[in-house]
Protein backbone atom coordinates (compact mmCIF):
# COMPACT_ATOMS: atom_id res chain seq x y z
CA UNK A 1 0.00 0.00 0.00
CA UNK A 2 1.23 3.50 -0.84
CA UNK A 3 0.33 6.11 1.76
CA UNK A 4 -0.78 9.59 0.79
CA UNK A 5 1.75 12.38 0.44
CA UNK A 6 0.17 14.24 3.34
CA UNK A 7 1.08 11.33 5.61
CA UNK A 8 4.59 10.83 4.22
CA UNK A 9 5.55 14.47 4.82
CA UNK A 10 4.78 14.45 8.55
CA UNK A 11 6.63 12.86 11.45
CA UNK A 12 5.34 10.88 14.40
CA UNK A 13 5.06 12.99 17.55
CA UNK A 14 8.43 12.97 19.39
CA UNK A 15 6.67 13.31 22.74
CA UNK A 16 4.47 10.29 22.01
CA UNK A 17 7.55 8.36 20.86
CA UNK A 18 9.41 9.27 24.06
CA UNK A 19 6.49 8.15 26.22
CA UNK A 20 6.32 4.85 24.33
CA UNK A 21 10.07 4.32 24.83
CA UNK A 22 9.65 4.85 28.58
CA UNK A 23 6.78 2.36 28.70
CA UNK A 24 8.92 -0.22 26.91
CA UNK A 25 11.81 0.23 29.35
CA UNK A 26 9.51 0.03 32.34
CA UNK A 27 7.98 -3.16 30.96
CA UNK A 28 11.48 -4.66 31.04
CA UNK A 29 11.70 -3.94 34.76
CA UNK A 30 13.85 -0.79 34.60
CA UNK A 31 13.11 1.95 37.15
CA UNK A 32 12.85 4.96 34.87
CA UNK A 33 12.53 8.48 36.28
CA UNK A 34 10.11 9.77 33.68
CA UNK A 35 10.13 13.55 33.05
CA UNK A 36 8.58 13.34 29.59
CA UNK A 37 4.86 13.23 30.28
CA UNK A 38 2.93 16.39 29.45
CA UNK A 39 -0.12 15.67 31.53
CA UNK A 40 -1.10 16.34 35.16
CA UNK A 41 -0.37 13.56 37.63
CA UNK A 42 -3.50 14.49 39.61
CA UNK A 43 -6.83 12.73 39.35
CA UNK A 44 -9.82 14.45 37.74
CA UNK A 45 -11.78 16.42 40.39
CA UNK A 46 -14.55 14.45 42.10
CA UNK A 47 -17.38 16.80 41.10
CA UNK A 48 -16.35 16.44 37.46
CA UNK A 49 -16.39 12.65 37.65
CA UNK A 50 -19.74 12.82 39.43
CA UNK A 51 -21.18 14.89 36.57
CA UNK A 52 -20.08 12.23 34.09
CA UNK A 53 -21.70 9.50 36.16
CA UNK A 54 -24.96 11.47 36.34
CA UNK A 55 -24.88 11.90 32.57
CA UNK A 56 -24.53 8.16 32.09
CA UNK A 57 -27.28 7.35 34.60
CA UNK A 58 -29.66 9.88 33.06
CA UNK A 59 -29.19 8.52 29.56
CA UNK A 60 -27.12 11.34 28.08
CA UNK A 61 -25.43 8.82 25.84
CA UNK A 62 -26.65 9.85 22.39
CA UNK A 63 -25.23 12.04 19.65
CA UNK A 64 -24.92 15.69 20.58
CA UNK A 65 -24.90 18.70 18.25
CA UNK A 66 -21.77 18.82 16.13
CA UNK A 67 -20.53 21.92 17.96
CA UNK A 68 -21.17 20.53 21.43
CA UNK A 69 -24.02 20.46 23.90
CA UNK A 70 -25.80 23.73 24.72
CA UNK A 71 -24.67 23.34 28.35
CA UNK A 72 -21.00 23.06 27.42
CA UNK A 73 -21.14 25.92 24.93
CA UNK A 74 -22.78 28.10 27.56
CA UNK A 75 -20.06 27.17 30.07
CA UNK A 76 -17.34 28.09 27.55
CA UNK A 77 -18.97 31.43 26.72
CA UNK A 78 -19.34 32.23 30.41
CA UNK A 79 -15.71 31.31 31.15
CA UNK A 80 -14.35 33.50 28.38
CA UNK A 81 -16.48 36.40 29.55
CA UNK A 82 -15.39 36.03 33.18
CA UNK A 83 -11.72 35.43 32.49
CA UNK A 84 -11.00 37.79 29.61
CA UNK A 85 -14.05 40.03 29.22
CA UNK A 86 -14.63 38.50 25.78
CA UNK A 87 -18.19 38.20 24.52
CA UNK A 88 -18.79 35.35 22.10
CA UNK A 89 -22.07 34.17 20.64
CA UNK A 90 -23.14 30.56 20.37
CA UNK A 91 -22.26 30.56 16.66
CA UNK A 92 -18.67 31.48 17.51
CA UNK A 93 -17.97 28.39 19.65
CA UNK A 94 -16.87 24.96 18.46
CA UNK A 95 -16.11 21.86 20.52
CA UNK A 96 -13.88 18.96 19.50
CA UNK A 97 -12.13 15.85 20.71
CA UNK A 98 -9.33 17.77 22.42
CA UNK A 99 -7.73 21.12 21.63
CA UNK A 100 -5.36 19.30 19.26
CA UNK A 101 -8.28 18.27 17.05
CA UNK A 102 -9.75 21.78 17.10
CA UNK A 103 -6.43 23.29 15.99
CA UNK A 104 -6.01 20.70 13.26
CA UNK A 105 -9.51 21.34 11.91
CA UNK A 106 -8.94 25.11 11.92
CA UNK A 107 -5.92 24.57 9.68
CA UNK A 108 -7.78 22.08 7.50
CA UNK A 109 -10.55 24.62 7.04
CA UNK A 110 -8.27 27.46 5.95
CA UNK A 111 -5.04 26.27 4.33
CA UNK A 112 -4.38 25.63 0.67
CA UNK A 113 -1.16 24.37 -0.86
CA UNK A 114 1.71 26.76 -0.22
CA UNK A 115 -0.06 28.88 2.38
CA UNK A 116 2.34 29.86 5.16
CA UNK A 117 1.92 29.58 8.92
CA UNK A 118 4.33 31.47 11.17
CA UNK A 119 5.38 29.33 14.14
CA UNK A 120 7.65 30.81 16.83
CA UNK A 121 10.31 28.39 18.07
CA UNK A 122 10.52 26.76 20.56
CA UNK A 123 7.14 25.32 19.62
CA UNK A 124 4.83 22.48 20.58
CA UNK A 125 5.95 19.49 18.52
CA UNK A 126 2.68 19.10 16.61
CA UNK A 127 2.33 22.56 15.05
CA UNK A 128 4.69 22.18 12.05
CA UNK A 129 3.39 18.73 11.13
CA UNK A 130 -0.22 19.83 11.45
CA UNK A 131 0.56 22.56 8.92
CA UNK A 132 2.33 20.15 6.57
CA UNK A 133 -0.52 17.64 6.81
CA UNK A 134 -2.87 20.38 5.59
CA UNK A 135 -0.71 21.34 2.57
CA UNK A 136 0.69 24.44 4.28
CA UNK A 137 4.26 25.60 4.77
CA UNK A 138 5.47 26.13 8.34
CA UNK A 139 7.65 29.23 8.69
CA UNK A 140 9.75 28.72 11.80
CA UNK A 141 10.92 31.87 13.58
CA UNK A 142 13.69 31.36 16.12
CA UNK A 143 12.96 33.11 19.43
CA UNK A 144 16.10 32.82 21.57
CA UNK A 145 16.25 32.64 25.33
CA UNK A 146 17.64 36.19 25.35
CA UNK A 147 14.17 37.30 24.17
CA UNK A 148 12.44 35.17 26.77
CA UNK A 149 11.68 32.53 24.09
CA UNK A 150 9.05 34.96 22.78
CA UNK A 151 8.32 36.41 19.37
CA UNK A 152 9.26 40.07 18.96
CA UNK A 153 7.56 42.54 16.61
CA UNK A 154 10.66 42.79 14.42
CA UNK A 155 10.94 39.03 14.03
CA UNK A 156 7.22 38.78 13.27
CA UNK A 157 7.38 41.54 10.66
CA UNK A 158 10.31 39.86 8.93
CA UNK A 159 8.45 36.53 8.75
CA UNK A 160 5.21 37.79 7.22
CA UNK A 161 4.62 37.52 3.47
CA UNK A 162 1.68 37.68 1.09
CA UNK A 163 1.34 33.92 1.59
CA UNK A 164 1.02 34.10 5.38
CA UNK A 165 -2.38 32.87 6.55
CA UNK A 166 -1.79 32.22 10.25
CA UNK A 167 0.53 32.95 13.11
CA UNK A 168 0.45 30.55 16.07
CA UNK A 169 0.85 31.94 19.59
CA UNK A 170 1.07 29.42 22.43
CA UNK A 171 1.04 31.22 25.78
CA UNK A 172 2.00 29.97 28.31
CA UNK A 173 4.04 27.84 25.99
CA UNK A 174 5.14 24.26 25.68
CA UNK A 175 8.09 23.57 26.10
CA UNK A 176 9.24 26.81 27.74
CA UNK A 177 6.45 27.99 30.04
CA UNK A 178 7.03 31.47 28.60
CA UNK A 179 4.01 33.80 28.40
CA UNK A 180 3.33 37.11 26.68
CA UNK A 181 2.43 40.16 28.71
CA UNK A 182 -0.42 42.43 27.64
CA UNK A 183 2.12 44.98 26.44
CA UNK A 184 3.98 42.41 24.36
CA UNK A 185 0.74 41.22 22.78
CA UNK A 186 -0.22 44.77 21.88
CA UNK A 187 3.17 45.31 20.24
CA UNK A 188 2.67 42.18 18.12
CA UNK A 189 -0.85 43.35 17.34
CA UNK A 190 0.46 46.60 15.85
CA UNK A 191 2.36 44.53 13.29
CA UNK A 192 -0.60 42.25 12.61
CA UNK A 193 -2.91 45.20 12.00
CA UNK A 194 -0.72 46.03 9.01
CA UNK A 195 -1.44 42.57 7.51
CA UNK A 196 -5.20 42.02 7.37
CA UNK A 197 -4.89 38.64 5.61
CA UNK A 198 -3.25 37.03 8.66
CA UNK A 199 -5.28 35.22 11.30
CA UNK A 200 -3.91 34.38 14.74
CA UNK A 201 -4.36 31.00 16.37
CA UNK A 202 -3.90 31.39 20.11
CA UNK A 203 -3.31 28.12 21.95
CA UNK A 204 -4.15 28.88 25.59
CA UNK A 205 -4.39 25.33 26.93
CA UNK A 206 -2.12 26.20 29.92
CA UNK A 207 -3.69 29.56 30.77
CA UNK A 208 -4.83 28.53 34.26
CA UNK A 209 -1.47 26.99 35.18
CA UNK A 210 -0.02 30.40 35.89
CA UNK A 211 2.59 31.54 38.43
CA UNK A 212 3.16 35.25 37.82
CA UNK A 213 1.29 38.13 39.43
CA UNK A 214 -1.87 39.30 37.67
CA UNK A 215 -3.99 37.48 35.14
CA UNK A 216 -2.80 35.63 32.06
CA UNK A 217 -3.34 37.86 29.02
CA UNK A 218 -5.09 36.84 25.82
CA UNK A 219 -4.51 38.53 22.45
CA UNK A 220 -8.21 38.94 21.66
CA UNK A 221 -8.65 40.84 24.93
CA UNK A 222 -5.39 42.79 24.68
CA UNK A 223 -6.26 44.17 21.23
CA UNK A 224 -10.02 44.20 20.48
CA UNK A 225 -9.36 45.32 16.88
CA UNK A 226 -8.06 41.81 16.20
CA UNK A 227 -10.92 39.88 17.78
CA UNK A 228 -12.40 38.97 14.38
CA UNK A 229 -9.06 37.52 13.28
CA UNK A 230 -8.22 35.56 16.42
CA UNK A 231 -9.17 31.92 16.87
CA UNK A 232 -8.76 31.16 20.58
CA UNK A 233 -8.28 27.49 21.45
CA UNK A 234 -8.34 25.87 24.86
CA UNK A 235 -9.63 22.79 26.64
CA UNK A 236 -10.01 21.00 29.94
CA UNK A 237 -7.10 18.56 29.64
CA UNK A 238 -4.32 20.38 31.48
CA UNK A 239 -6.22 22.63 33.91
CA UNK A 240 -8.58 19.97 35.24
CA UNK A 241 -6.42 16.83 34.78
CA UNK A 242 -8.76 15.55 32.06
CA UNK A 243 -6.33 14.56 29.30
CA UNK A 244 -8.13 11.28 28.60
CA UNK A 245 -11.59 12.88 28.42
CA UNK A 246 -10.61 14.57 25.12
CA UNK A 247 -12.52 17.83 25.11
CA UNK A 248 -11.18 21.01 23.57
CA UNK A 249 -12.85 24.11 22.24
CA UNK A 250 -12.34 27.07 19.97
CA UNK A 251 -13.81 30.57 19.91
CA UNK A 252 -13.58 32.88 16.93
CA UNK A 253 -15.19 34.21 13.76
CA UNK A 254 -18.52 32.56 12.97
CA UNK A 255 -17.53 31.72 9.38
CA UNK A 256 -14.43 29.86 10.54
CA UNK A 257 -16.37 28.06 13.27
CA UNK A 258 -19.02 27.02 10.72
CA UNK A 259 -16.34 25.57 8.46
CA UNK A 260 -14.80 23.64 11.37
CA UNK A 261 -18.23 22.32 12.33
CA UNK A 262 -18.79 21.12 8.76
CA UNK A 263 -15.54 19.18 8.91
CA UNK A 264 -16.42 17.84 12.33
CA UNK A 265 -19.78 16.61 11.02
CA UNK A 266 -17.94 14.36 8.57
CA UNK A 267 -15.06 13.46 10.85
CA UNK A 268 -16.57 12.21 14.11
CA UNK A 269 -20.07 13.76 14.28
CA UNK A 270 -19.46 15.05 17.79
CA UNK A 271 -17.26 14.59 20.86
CA UNK A 272 -18.26 12.17 23.62
CA UNK A 273 -21.51 13.22 25.27
CA UNK A 274 -20.26 12.00 28.66
CA UNK A 275 -17.00 13.94 28.38
CA UNK A 276 -18.94 17.05 27.42
CA UNK A 277 -21.05 16.80 30.57
CA UNK A 278 -17.88 16.45 32.62
CA UNK A 279 -16.25 19.43 30.85
CA UNK A 280 -19.27 21.65 31.51
CA UNK A 281 -19.02 20.78 35.21
CA UNK A 282 -15.28 21.51 35.20
CA UNK A 283 -15.64 24.94 33.59
CA UNK A 284 -18.73 25.99 35.51
CA UNK A 285 -18.16 24.35 38.87
CA UNK A 286 -15.86 24.95 41.87
CA UNK A 287 -12.31 26.00 40.95
CA UNK A 288 -10.57 24.97 44.19
CA UNK A 289 -8.78 22.14 42.38
CA UNK A 290 -7.17 24.60 39.98
CA UNK A 291 -5.79 26.82 42.73
CA UNK A 292 -4.53 23.86 44.77
CA UNK A 293 -2.84 22.14 41.83
CA UNK A 294 -1.12 25.36 40.73
CA UNK A 295 0.30 25.76 44.23
CA UNK A 296 1.75 22.25 43.97
CA UNK A 297 3.16 22.93 40.51
CA UNK A 298 4.75 26.17 41.73
CA UNK A 299 6.65 24.31 44.46
CA UNK A 300 7.80 21.73 41.94
CA UNK A 301 8.85 24.43 39.47
CA UNK A 302 10.89 26.27 42.08
CA UNK A 303 12.59 23.04 43.16
CA UNK A 304 13.54 22.02 39.62
CA UNK A 305 14.81 25.50 38.69
CA UNK A 306 16.93 25.57 41.85
CA UNK A 307 18.40 22.10 41.36
CA UNK A 308 19.13 22.62 37.67
CA UNK A 309 20.77 25.95 38.51
CA UNK A 310 23.04 24.16 40.99
CA UNK A 311 24.21 21.67 38.33
CA UNK A 312 27.45 22.86 36.68
CA UNK A 313 26.99 23.51 32.98
CA UNK A 314 23.19 23.51 33.00
CA UNK A 315 20.84 26.49 33.19
CA UNK A 316 17.17 27.26 32.67
CA UNK A 317 14.77 30.18 32.66
CA UNK A 318 12.00 30.25 35.24
CA UNK A 319 8.69 29.49 33.49
CA UNK A 320 5.70 31.79 33.98
CA UNK A 321 3.18 29.03 33.37
CA UNK A 322 2.57 25.43 32.24
CA UNK A 323 4.57 22.62 33.85
CA UNK A 324 7.76 22.50 31.83
CA UNK A 325 11.33 23.72 32.16
CA UNK A 326 13.54 24.02 29.08
CA UNK A 327 17.13 23.35 30.11
CA UNK A 328 20.19 24.61 28.24
CA UNK A 329 22.72 21.76 27.88
CA UNK A 330 24.91 23.31 25.17
CA UNK A 331 28.03 23.40 27.39
CA UNK A 332 28.01 19.58 27.33
CA UNK A 333 27.83 19.20 23.57
CA UNK A 334 31.14 17.95 22.26
CA UNK A 335 31.99 16.09 25.48
CA UNK A 336 32.49 12.35 25.83
CA UNK A 337 30.75 9.61 27.77
CA UNK A 338 32.77 7.09 29.83
CA UNK A 339 32.41 4.69 26.87
CA UNK A 340 34.07 7.26 24.60
CA UNK A 341 30.93 8.31 22.73
CA UNK A 342 30.88 11.97 21.74
CA UNK A 343 27.76 13.97 22.67
CA UNK A 344 27.07 15.73 19.39
CA UNK A 345 23.47 16.87 19.85
CA UNK A 346 20.81 17.48 22.47
CA UNK A 347 19.28 14.15 21.42
CA UNK A 348 22.60 12.45 22.28
CA UNK A 349 22.54 14.22 25.65
CA UNK A 350 19.00 13.03 26.37
CA UNK A 351 20.01 9.50 25.40
CA UNK A 352 22.97 9.71 27.81
CA UNK A 353 20.65 10.71 30.67
CA UNK A 354 18.46 7.71 29.94
CA UNK A 355 21.27 5.18 29.52
CA UNK A 356 23.53 6.42 32.31
CA UNK A 357 21.00 7.38 34.99
CA UNK A 358 17.60 6.13 33.76
CA UNK A 359 16.18 9.68 33.51
CA UNK A 360 13.86 10.25 30.57
CA UNK A 361 13.54 13.75 29.08
CA UNK A 362 12.69 15.04 25.59
CA UNK A 363 15.44 16.59 23.50
CA UNK A 364 14.98 20.23 22.56
CA UNK A 365 15.37 19.76 18.80
CA UNK A 366 11.93 18.15 18.82
CA UNK A 367 10.62 21.59 19.78
CA UNK A 368 12.83 23.61 17.47
CA UNK A 369 15.27 24.29 20.33
CA UNK A 370 18.56 22.51 19.59
CA UNK A 371 20.95 22.44 22.53
CA UNK A 372 18.17 22.16 25.12
CA UNK A 373 16.04 19.47 26.71
CA UNK A 374 12.58 19.60 28.27
CA UNK A 375 11.66 18.52 31.79
CA UNK A 376 8.02 18.05 32.71
CA UNK A 377 7.45 18.69 36.41
CA UNK A 378 3.96 17.17 36.32
CA UNK A 379 5.17 14.45 38.65
CA UNK A 380 5.95 14.10 42.32
CA UNK A 381 8.47 16.22 44.17
CA UNK A 382 10.24 13.04 45.24
CA UNK A 383 10.72 11.89 41.64
CA UNK A 384 11.79 15.35 40.52
CA UNK A 385 14.38 15.69 43.30
CA UNK A 386 15.87 12.28 42.60
CA UNK A 387 15.80 12.83 38.82
CA UNK A 388 17.63 16.16 39.11
CA UNK A 389 20.28 14.49 41.26
CA UNK A 390 20.66 11.80 38.62
CA UNK A 391 20.91 14.44 35.85
CA UNK A 392 23.76 16.07 37.79
CA UNK A 393 25.43 12.67 38.17
CA UNK A 394 25.11 11.98 34.44
CA UNK A 395 26.65 15.37 33.63
CA UNK A 396 29.56 14.65 35.95
CA UNK A 397 30.48 11.57 33.90
CA UNK A 398 31.03 13.62 30.73
CA UNK A 399 34.59 14.65 29.99
CA UNK A 400 36.22 17.04 27.55
CA UNK A 401 38.40 14.26 26.10
CA UNK A 402 37.71 10.59 25.49
CA UNK A 403 39.04 8.34 28.23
Amino acid sequence: MTTAKRVRRINPSPSVAAAQRVRELKSRGLAIHDLTVGEPDFDTPEHVKAAAIRAIESGETKYTPVNGTPALRAAIIDRLRRRHGLNYTDAQITVGGGAKQVIFLALTATLDEGDEVVIPAPYWVSYPDMVRANDGTPVIVDCPEADGFKLTPDRLRAALTERTRWIVLNSPGNPTGAAYTTGELRSLAEVLLEHPQVRVLTDEIYDEIWYDDGEHSSLAAAEPRLVDRVFLTNGVSKTYAMTGWRIGYGAGPADLVAAINTLQSQLSSCPSSISQAAAAAALGGPQDFVLESVDVYRTRRDTVVKLIGETPGLSCATPSGAFYVLVDCRPYLGRFTPAGTRIETDEDFARHLLEDQQVAVIHGSAYGAPGYFRISFATSLEILTEACARIAAACATLSERPS
